[in-house]
C-alpha cells in the first residue's frame, strides 16, 4: 500500500509556538556580515523517520515524516528538531500508523489562537482535512505555547481563561467533546513565566493533562530547548499519552 494513503492513522495535532515547531540544533552562522541561525542537520536516533510515521504537509497531503516537521508551516523561521518525532517513535511501538499534523508557529501568543483567528482556524481546518475520507482518527492535541504571554501581567493573568476556552472551542469545532489534550508547562519566558506555568499546571479539565518542561536544558538563548531536551520532551509526551489515553478500555487507544 502507498505509504501516503495508509488508512486508520492515529492522528496527533502538534500546536503552539516555537518550542513545539522545533528549534533544537540551531547554530549561529556568520554570513554576509550578519549572524543568522541555521539548523545543524543532526537527527538523533530517536527522531529517525519510519514508514509508520507520516506528516500532513502545508499542501494538505500526507508524506513520510522527518525532521524538521514544521519546515513548511512555521515557514518564516528556521526550524530544527522538535518533540514530534521522538513522540511518534515511542508511541508507534504500541501499534498503528502515526499521523502528525504540524500547526505550531513561533512567537505566537495565545490570543492569536482564539477561535476566528487565522492560526486557530488553520489548525482546525488542517485537523479536519487530515481525518477525512477514513484517513484516520484524531487522537490528541499536543500543545506547547505560553512563552509569548510571559512579558505582560495582563496576558499572564488571562492565560488560564483563554486556554480553557481554546480547549472548549477546539473540541466543539472538531466534534470531539472528550478530545485528549496534553499541554506542556513552559520552561522559559520573561517576568511572568511563573503565572503562566501556574495556570498550565493548575488546569483541571477532563482529559487534559500537563507535562512539565522545567529542568530540561535550554540553548544559550535561554528560550529554546536543545535537541537532547526535545527528545526527552517527546518521550514525556508519549508516556503521558500512553498512560492516560491509550489504555485498552479507552476509545483513544491505538
Amino acid at each position: 500500500m502507498d505509504e501516503m494513503i495508509k488508512p486508520n492513522k492515529n492522528i496527533f495535532i502538534l500546536s503552539g509556538q516555537s518550542n513545539m515547531a522545533g528549534r533544537g540544533g540551531m547554530v549561529k552562522i556568520y554570513d554576509h556580515h550578519h549572524y543568522h541561525k541555521k539548523w545543524d542537520g543532526v537527527v538523533p536516533p530517536e527522531c529517525q523517520p519510519h514508514t509508520d510515521i507520516l506528516r500532513f504537509s502545508a499542501k494538505l497531503e500526507w508524506e513520510q515524516a522527518r525532521a524538521p516537521l514544521h519546515y513548511d508551516i512555521d515557514a518564516k523561521k528556521m526550524c530544527g528538531v522538535g518533540p514530534g518525532m521522538p513522540f511518534s517513535n515511542r508511541a508507534r511501538k504500541v501499534g498503528g500508523v502515526v499521523g502528525l499534523v504540524p500547526c505550531a508557529v513561533g512567537g505566537t501568543a495565545i490570543k492569536e489562537w482564539e477561535r476566528g483567528e487565522e492560526l486557530y482556524e488553520n489548525m482546525v481546518r488542517r485537523a479536519k482535512e487530515s481525518a477525512k475520507d477514513g484517513g484516520g482518527q484524531i487522537k490528541c492535541l499536543l500543545w506547547f505555547q505560553g512563552e509569548s504571554d510571559t512579558s505582560s501581567l495582563k496576558d499572564a493573568e488571562a492565560y488560564q481563561e483563554k486556554m480553557v476556552k481554546l480547549v472548549h472551542d477546539v473540541r466543539e469545532d472538531l466534534g470531539l467533546p472528550s478530545l485528549p489534550i496534553i499541554q506542556v508547562a513552559i520552561a522559559s519566558g520573561n517576568e511572568y513565566m511563573g503565572k503562566v506555568r501556574e495556570a498550565q499546571l493548575g488546569m483541571k479539565l477532563p482529559n487534559v493533562v500537563c507535562v512539565d518542561a522545567k529542568g530540561l536544558q535550554l540553548q544559550e538563548d535561554n528560550l529554546h530547548l536543545t535537541t537532547e531536551s526535545q527528545v526527552k520532551l517527546g518521550h514525556m509526551l508519549a508516556d503521558a499519552y500512553l498512560t492516560h489515553f491509550s489504555s485498552p478500555s479507552s476509545s483513544s487507544s491505538f
